[in-house]
């Protein structure tokens, strides 16, 4: 593929910033901006703890620490077994995790997670969830039917390919005769993945990843990369190698050669959509992305919800818990008893407030994450296919921008805001959040700014603004023996201590998040003889 001057001198630019070298990319003058994320000053006073003594005392029934996607779904499940004696207790000022989001005049946008694909039919506590929520709207043929605005609109993906947009991401044009040949093996064997199940009945990948086939000829898989599984089936085609580090980067923030090639293939072969009207491949979306469930479950627990307390111990007493949280707004530690604790957060904050609870594991590492949203007068356009909510670059480090106003009736016809995203996957993780907090927003938004009119020439002169927002452990990152080992040891815990967080399944989705905040409600309520009906 011949690259022109500017492509490659703006990868090279790229590409040294992530090395650690400085931006040799010409300077425009930067449009104003914001750099933001989650709670430095929080995250680092909880790592080096010295919270003061307890002055105020409270007692609830079940705790639950860690307000993202995971604690949230275990709210909403407590709260629909008809069981109102929880607190949930969140470090940052709004719950939601990395399904947050921001607003401007022009449009709301994602801050990270911004999809949702259509569930599997195994997903059957996430299909209540989307029913109580107005999401899935009825039933047709034994079905669920879903309600159209909030599928993604036409054109759902671009990719910018040799100079032009193309429909889907994969190039289909001016590719040789290997490269298709290799993704017509790839496809075949991702689909006989997709129909087959183990010896015990179950699927071999689905999602919740917990319902899938425990069969060693498939765990075996969890030991080797990604990588060295294609190596070993000779598929050296850049096109589909390429398309693969792209799937790999957007789901796990992580490169082929350090993704588990069961992880890998579940990208692929997990996702079996169940829904009428032949929209079982499509995904939902909404302006300010994943946030509109995040919010939509926190509005249902209003009361219960405590913004701002920082948790930092969880402790036994007797047959019960003690938690310490320190409230920022009154500067002052609270300790709740509670009858159980639900711990929704990631496992190595987990394992630092509960250490007599949860063991500490090296194995569990997160991925670094720049999420850039790009105000912009005009709508993109370019060569080729038409504009789509997803618009990716066959060239680029980043992952290419989606469309905030792209749905339904809320499309614009003018200035729009891009979610612009990249996973600093070229380097070691804590390497990639050093170069998070050390870089300044120009840096940053010199990237974000050439990247994008390398895609779209067409916006020069139209760019309003770029806020830039860091996730130094945006995701964990299913490693090479990860999932079905390091993963499936740290959910062993006793009541009533529960975990919930999505690194327990390895894979960072909505739906895993979702499931185990479900299932450690589910356990809390059994463990405290609380009647309920099983979603799982």
């Amino acid at each position: 593929m011949k690259l022109s001057r500017r492509a490659l001198v703006g990868g090279a630019a790229g590409a040294a910033v992530l090395a650690g070298g400085g931006w040799a990319a010409l300077r425009r003058r930067k449009p104003p901006g914001t750099l933001a994320g989650a709670d430095l000053a929080r995250g680092h006073r909880l790592a080096k703890g010295g919270f003061p003594a307890p002055t105020r005392f409270e007692e609830t029934g079940v705790v639950i620490a860690g307000g993202g996607v995971a604690g949230l779904s275990a709210a909403w499940t407590l709260a629909e077994a008809g069981f109102d004696g929880f607190t949930l207790f969140e470090l940052e000022d709004e719950t939601g995790g990395n399904a947050r989001a921001g607003r401007n005049a022009v449009s709301a946008y994602p801050l990270g997670a911004h999809y949702l694909p259509v569930a599997n039919q195994d997903a059957r506590a996430l299909r209540h969830l989307l029913t109580r929520l107005g999401i899935i709207v009825g039933e047709k043929g034994g079905l669920p039917v879903y309600d159209p605005y909030q599928i993604c609109a036409d054109l759902e993906e671009r990719l910018f390919h040799q100079g032009r947009w193309h429909e889907g991401l994969i190039p289909r044009n001016g590719i040789g005769a290997q490269d298709r040949a290799d993704l017509a093996a790839f496809d075949a064997a991702v689909t006989a993945f997709a129909a087959h199940r183990g010896r015990d009945g179950r699927p071999a990948f689905t999602i919740p990843a917990a319902y899938s086939s425990r069969d060693p000829d498939l765990l075996v898989l969890d030991t080797i990369s990604f990588g060295r599984w294609l190596d070993d089936r000779e598929w050296h085609s850049p096109v589909l190698r390429a398309h693969l580090r792209y799937a790999m980067r957007d789901d796990y923030g992580t490169e082929p050669d350090h993704v588990s090639a069961w992880a890998g293939i579940h990208y692929f072969a997990g996702r079996r959509g169940w829904a009428a009207d032949g929209a079982g491949d499509k995904v939902l979306t909404w302006p300010e992305g994943n946030a509109r469930l995040a919010r939509a479950m926190a509005a249902r627990v209003p009361g219960r919800i405590r913004r701002g307390r920082i948790v930092h111990a969880v402790a036994r007493d007797g047959d019960r818990m003690w938690i310490d949280s320190f409230d920022v707004a009154r500067e002052e530690t609270v300790r709740t008893t509670a009858t159980a604790a639900i711990l929704a957060m990631p496992h190595f904050v987990a394992a630092r407030v509960a250490p007599g609870e949860v063991r500490a594991d090296k194995a569990f590492t997160y991925a670094p994450w720049l999420v850039a949203n790009i105000t912009v007068d005009r709508l993109p356009t370019g060569k080729g296919a038409q504009l789509a909510w997803d618009n990716v670059s066959a060239t680029s480090e980043s992952l290419g921008y989606v469309v905030a106003t792209h749905q339904g009736p809320d499309a614009r016809t003018a200035g729009t805001v891009l979610s612009w995203y990249m996973p600093l996957s070229a380097v070691e993780p804590a390497s990639g959040r050093r170069q998070l907090l050390e870089r300044p927003i120009e840096d940053w938004q010199s990237i974000v700014e050439d990247d994008l009119l390398l895609m779209n020439p067409d916006l020069e002169g139209a760019i309003r603004s770029i806020d830039v927002w860091r996730w130094g452990h945006a995701m964990v990152r299913p490693t090479p023996g990860f999932i079905w080992g390091a993963a499936q040891r740290a959910a062993e815990t006793r009541p009533p201590v529960f975990l919930a967080h999505s690194d327990l399944s390895g894979l960072s989705l909505f739906e895993e998040a979702h499931y185990h905040g479900t299932r450690a409600a589910e356990a809390a309520m059994r463990h405290l003889r609380h009647p309920f009906e099983s979603l799982l």
